[in-house]
């Protein structure tokens, strides 16, 4: 991993203000939840090596909440992840998101999508997983989390890592993949994909993906749901036929608000169901 100095990594060291520029001008739908009866806002968060950024969002009042790790696309944690966040907080949770690229560039200042991809690229799972690690115990020991009830969701590129989370760390109760990659090639920094731990996965998960999604063949999650059927996993994936990827991203146009609402609603039943 390429180390940067200390001055790079405090100029690019911030949380994303707003929408990312990639994604602008964002679609009316947007939606937005307010703060009220919530602890919420940028945090910094102790890893390994330094400290990341992140947004964290709880209710202001109470203790030993559930955790939910929030994971970013590849934008970043920007308004819509923090937004998540947000609307996890309301429901009772503790919900953290890390800027998980960090010490490879600020995704949230690029202007094409081409310029982001390499940066991603640049991201080992070992770092993420591992950044993760340290986001969770930070939580249980900064922001009054129950250790015993945690899950994780990513969103495209988060989707993919919340697979793989689930798998390096069993003490997860339940996760819940908005349609992240499953199949692809493996590389030193991607060693594994989803394909390559879901017969032994634990942890169950539940998959939302669009049957319209140019970037995730229909094929390739019928892999995995193959995978997991034959293995007796208490995992699912679920298909919206119609639905593009990101379909629950209400700032773009991909969004689909029913089938939206109703993955809302199964990942919250599904956390529930898990002990989340």
């Amino acid at each position: 991993m390429k180390e940067i100095t200390r001055r790079q990594f405090i100029a690019t060291a911030t949380l994303t203000a707003g929408f990312a520029l990639v994604v602008q001008p964002v679609s009316g739908k947007v939606v937005t939840t307010d703060t009220k009866g919530l602890i919420a806002g940028a945090v910094k968060i102790p890893v390994l090596d330094r400290e990341i950024p992140g947004y964290r969002a709880m209710p202001a009042k109470g203790t030993n909440f559930p955790i939910i790790l929030v994971i970013q696309e590849i934008f970043g944690v920007h308004e819509h992840i923090q937004d998540v966040c947000r609307r996890f907080a309301k429901l009772g949770y503790i919900a953290i998101a890390p800027e998980l690229f960090v010490r490879q560039g600020d995704v949230s200042k690029l202007t094409s999508i081409d310029e982001i991809r390499p940066i991603v690229a640049k991201v080992p799972d070992a770092q993420v997983l591992s950044d993760l690690d340290s986001t969770l115990n930070w939580a249980v020991k900064s922001s009054k989390g129950n250790a015993n009830r945690v899950g994780i969701t990513g969103f495209c590129w988060g989707g993919r890592i919340t697979w793989l989370y689930a798998a390096h760390n069993p003490k997860i109760k339940a996760g819940v993949a908005w349609y992240g990659r499953l199949v692809s090639e493996s590389t030193e920094l991607q060693p594994k994909h989803p394909i390559d731990v879901v017969s032994t996965l634990k942890v169950p998960i539940l998959g939302l993906y669009g049957g319209q999604d140019t970037g995730i063949p229909v094929n390739t999650v019928e892999q995995v749901r193959e995978k997991l059927k034959s293995s007796n996993s208490k995992s699912q994936i679920i298909i919206y036929p119609n639905a593009p990827h990101a379909f629950f991203a209400d700032y773009r146009p991909s969004y689909r608000d029913s089938d939206a609402k109703d993955g809302w609603q199964r990942l919250q039943k599904w956390f529930k169901k898990y002990g989340v």
